[in-house]
């Protein structure tokens, strides 16, 4: 691989991180919104809903590090 695909490759990676720095963010958010909600409604659908987002975020947040992963790996 040439520098200009590593550089690009670099500046991708970055890009990705800053994603998944916000995704973070937003699972945090989620977290705390679920903690925070009466008990009563963390096991009604809002609960659930809630606990989805987080497993969802959970998995692109895996999806994303693995991305970021192959990337270094081509980049050597």
């Amino acid at each position: 691989m040439n520098n200009d695909r590593r550089k690009e490759l670099s500046r991708l990676s970055v890009q990705i991180e800053e994603i998944k720095d916000s995704l973070e963010s937003l699972k945090c958010e989620e977290e705390e919104y679920l903690e925070n909600m009466p008990e009563n409604f963390q096991d009604s659908e809002r609960g659930e809903r809630a606990s989805e987002a987080i497993n969802n975020i959970d998995s692109a947040l895996s999806a994303l590090g693995e991305a970021i992963s192959c990337m270094e790996s081509a980049r050597e």
